[in-house]
């Protein structure tokens, strides 16, 4: 093998190692502040008077808003964080097609905390944390599709 057909090989397997990766930029300050915002949202109210945490724990009724919870939390702190270090092309879509269905179950969890059927008494109302969790899922969502979109498609 002479030396250009070396260096030809090392410079295509160097650009295929870099294909894979992303490159936030400045999104990852947003995504690190909307992980941020959704770590604060569960010490506030989300569902009457439990808190994010005991919604997370199981210690409220709400089985919506508990699915919602694992969302933002398995993939909302914990795959954008790893999604940030590892910095893979493949996580960060894992990353948006998870926090699509987290907001979709967030704003159903909202809706749900509002409306009632008609044996039963209207919802307590969506607390503060929750719809601040919302916002936040649906940021990151913004984001990690706007990240995981932008990889040339000849690549």
């Amino acid at each position: 093998m002479s030396e250009e057909e070396y260096l030809r090989k090392e410079i295509d397997a160097v650009e295929q190692q870099a294909a894979r990766r992303i490159d936030p930029g400045t999104g990852a300050l947003t995504i690190s502040i909307a992980v941020l915002a959704l770590l604060v949202s569960l010490i506030l109210p989300w569902v009457g008077d439990d808190t994010g945490l005991s919604v997370v724990l199981g210690e409220s009724t709400s089985f919506v808003p508990r699915l919602f919870s694992f969302f933002a939390l398995g993939v909302g702190v914990l795959g954008s964080g790893i999604t940030l270090a590892v910095r893979r092309w493949g996580l960060a879509w894992v990353c948006a097609l998870g926090l699509f269905a987290g907001s979709v179950t967030g704003v159903l969890s909202i809706w749900t905390q509002q409306t009632t059927t008609s044996n039963k008494a209207i919802g307590p109302g969506p607390g503060a944390g929750l719809i601040i969790a919302v916002i936040a899922v649906i940021v990151l969502l913004v984001k990690w599709v706007k990240i995981a979109a932008s990889r040339p498609p000849q690549l």
